[in-house]
C-alpha cells in the first residue's frame, strides 16, 4: 500500500483550495463587463496571485524526508461506482504546482497584447490552471481523467480563438491527437477497476489500492500500452510529436508558454505516477523502446530546430529535443536518470517558457517571427538582448544555469544503462548549442536594417517584471539544485522500487536459464504470471 500523510486538515484544505481558486476566478469572469479589459486582467491576476501564494505555502510546509503522499484527502464522489476525489502530492508533483501557478500568473501579467475577448482569454487560462493542478494532485484515476480531459477545453479555445491564421487547424489537431490517446486510457482505467472488483469484491479507482493488483504479463502489456499512448502523445515522444509545432506556432504567446511550461510535463509525470506502480513488468520490457525513441527525438528535434526560419517553430522543435532527454532519463530506470528527468522538466518549463515570452516581445512590436526579418538588434535593444542571451544559455545547458544539472544527471544515468545510445544522445547537447547560438547570432548581431527595425523599442518595464522571476530561477536552480533533487529523491526511490523488484526477480530467473527478455528480443521477460506488489 502506498504511504500517505495528512499534515493537518488546514494544510489539506490548501491543496483543495489551490485547485478551486482558478476555477472560481474563471467563473467570476462571467460577471465582468465584456468591454472592461482592465478589470478582467485585474480579477485574473488576483486569483492567479492567490493560487501562486497557496502553492508556495504547500511548498514551504512540504516535508522532503517523508516517503509518500502529503496533504492527503479522500472524499467519496460516486460511492456506488467506487469513485472518490483523492488528492495528494509527493516530492515529484510538489514542484510542478508552483511552476504552474507562476507561469499562469506571469502569462496573465503579460496579456496586454491580447485585445479581443479578453474576459474569455483570462477565464480560459484560469480554467486551464485548474485542470493542470488537479491532474498533478489527483490520485484517483477517474478524478485524474476528468482533470486530464478538462485541460483540453480551455487550450482548444486559447489556440482556436486567439491564435494565428491556421489556429482552427492547429486546435483541432491538438484535441484529436490528445483525445485519441485519452479514450484508450479510459478503457484501461475501467478495466483495471473491474479487475480490482473481481479480486477484492468492490470497485475502487484509487492508485493506492491498485498497487496491490495481480495482473498477468499480457494484461500489463496491453494496459500499459493504452496508458503509454496517451502519455506519449502529451510529452510528445517521436513520432507522435507532429501536433506540437503547429500548436505552438498558432497559439498566442501565453498559450505557448503554458503548453511548453507545464502541459507537456504531464505526459512523463503520468508515466512516473501511474506506469511505474501499476505496470512495472511491462514498463521494464518496453524501456529500451522508450530510450530509442527518446534518442531519436533528441537528434530529430535538434536538426529540425536548426533549419527553421520561424523563431517560434524553432523553440517548439527545441522542446521535442529537450523532452527527449527527459524521456531517456525516465527510460534509464535508475535514480540519477529519474532525478535528472524531473529536474529537466522543471528547468525546461522555465527556460522554454521564457523563450516564448521573448519571441512574443519581438512579435508584439514587429508582427513577424521570421529570423531573416531581424538582425543587429543588440545595438538597438541591449536590455532585451542581454535577457535573451541568459535564456539562450539556459536552454543550451550552460553550467551554473538551470539547464545543466538535469541534463548531466540524465546522461550520467543513461550511460550506466545504454552507453552507446547515450553517446548518440550527447550530440543533442552539441546541436542545441548550434541552433540556439545560431538563432541569437542572426537576430542580435550583424548589420541593423534601419528601414525594418530602426523604430524597434527596448523591452518595457512591465515585460521585464514578467520575465524577471524566470531570470532569477535560471541561476537559483543552476547554483542550488539540491532542494529539488533532495525532495525528488525520496519519491523517485519509492517509484523505482516497483521496477527494481521486477528487475531483481528477472535477474534471478535469468541466471537459472540464461535469458532475460525485452522489447527488442521479441520475448516476454522471464518473470511470468503476476507480480506481488
Amino acid at each position: 500500500m502506498l504511504q500517505q500523510m495528512n499534515l493537518s486538515s488546514a494544510h489539506g484544505d490548501i491543496l483543495q483550495w489551490l485547485i478551486l481558486l482558478p476555477a472560481l476566478g474563471s467563473l467570476l469572469m462571467l460577471f465582468v463587463p465584456r468591454e472592461r479589459f482592465g478589470m478582467a486582467r485585474l480579477v485574473g491576476l488576483i486569483f492567479s496571485v492567490a493560487a501562486f501564494g497557496s502553492s508556495l505555502t504547500l511548498l514551504m510546509e512540504f516535508n522532503p524526508e517523508f516517503v509518500g503522499y502529503q496533504f492527503f484527502s479522500r472524499q467519496a464522489w460516486v460511492p456506488s461506482l467506487g469513485i472518490s476525489y483523492v488528492l495528494g502530492i509527493d516530492g515529484i508533483s510538489i514542484w510542478f504546482l508552483p511552476l504552474t501557478t507562476l507561469l499562469t500568473m506571469l502569462v496573465i501579467m503579460g496579456s496586454g497584447s491580447v485585445q479581443k475577448q479578453v474576459r474569455g482569454y483570462i477565464a480560459s487560462l484560469l480554467l486551464l490552471e485548474t485542470g493542470v493542478i488537479g491532474a498533478f494532485a489527483a490520485l484517483d484515476l477517474i478524478s485524474f481523467y476528468v482533470f486530464w480531459e478538462l485541460m483540453l477545453i480551455p487550450m482548444y479555445f486559447i489556440i482556436g480563438i486567439w491564435g494565428g491564421q491556421r489556429r482552427v487547424y492547429a486546435a483541432l489537431k491538438f484535441v484529436l491527437y490528445t483525445a485519441l490517446g485519452s479514450l484508450l486510457m479510459l478503457v484501461a482505467i475501467v478495466y483495471l477497476g473491474f479487475v480490482y472488483a473481481d479480486q477484492y469484491g468492490s470497485l475502487s479507482f484509487y492508485l493506492g489500492d491498485w498497487s496491490n493488483l495481480n495482473l498477468t504479463f499480457r494484461e500489463e502489456l496491453w494496459l500499459f500500452a493504452a496508458f503509454a499512448l496517451a502519455f506519449a502523445i502529451k510529452v510528445p515522444i517521436f513520432p507522435l510529436h507532429t501536433w506540437l509545432p503547429d500548436a505552438h506556432v498558432e497559439a498566442p504567446t501565453g498559450g505557448s508558454v503554458i503548453l511548453a511550461g507545464v502541459l507537456l510535463k504531464l505526459g512523463l509525470y503520468g508515466l512516473i505516477r501511474f506506469a511505474m506502480p501499476l505496470f512495472p513488468e511491462a514498463l521494464l520490457y518496453a524501456a529500451p523502446l522508450f530510450f530509442v525513441l527518446g534518442v531519436i527525438g533528441i537528434v530529430y528535434g535538434a536538426l529540425m530546430a536548426w533549419v527553421q526560419d520561424d523563431m517560434k517553430k524553432l523553440v517548439a522543435y527545441s522542446s521535442v529535443s529537450h523532452l527527449g532527454f527527459c524521456v531517456i532519463g525516465f527510460a534509464a530506470m535508475n535514480l540519477q536518470g529519474l532525478q535528472g528527468s524531473v529536474l529537466q522538466m522543471i528547468s525546461h518549463g522555465i527556460s522554454t517558457g521564457a523563450l516564448f515570452f521573448m519571441v512574443g516581445v519581438l512579435y508584439d512590436r514587429k508582427h513577424t517571427r521570421r529570423i531573416e526579418d531581424y538582425g543587429g538588434l543588440a545595438a538597438k535593444v541591449p536590455v532585451f538582448a542581454f535577457i535573451f542571451l541568459v535564456f539562450t544559455l539556459s536552454s543550451i545547458g550552460l553550467p551554473l544555469t538551470n539547464g545543466f544539472v538535469g541534463e548531466f544527471l540524465i546522461l550520467f544515468g543513461s550511460f550506466s544503462r545504454y552507453p552507446l545510445l547515450a553517446a548518440v544522445a550527447v550530440s543533442g547537447v552539441v546541436l542545441g548549442a548550434v541552433y540556439m547560438l545560431s538563432l541569437y547570432r542572426r537576430v542580435m548581431f550583424g548589420e541593423l536594417d534601419e528601414q525594418k527595425n530602426g523604430d524597434l523599442s527596448d523591452i518595457s518595464l512591465r515585460e521585464i517584471l514578467v520575465v524577471s522571476p524566470l531570470l532569477v530561477l535560471v541561476f537559483v536552480i543552476g547554483v542550488f539544485p539540491m532542494p529539488i533533487l533532495s525532495a525528488v529523491e525520496k519519491s523517485a526511490v519509492s517509484a523505482l522500487k516497483f521496477v527494481e523488484q521486477v528487475r531483481s526477480e528477472e535477474t534471478e530467473l535469468a541466471a537459472s536459464d540464461g535469458f532475460s527478455g525485452n522489447f527488442f528480443s521479441g520475448e516476454s521477460p522471464t518473470v511470468s504470471g503476476s507480480v506481488d506488489r
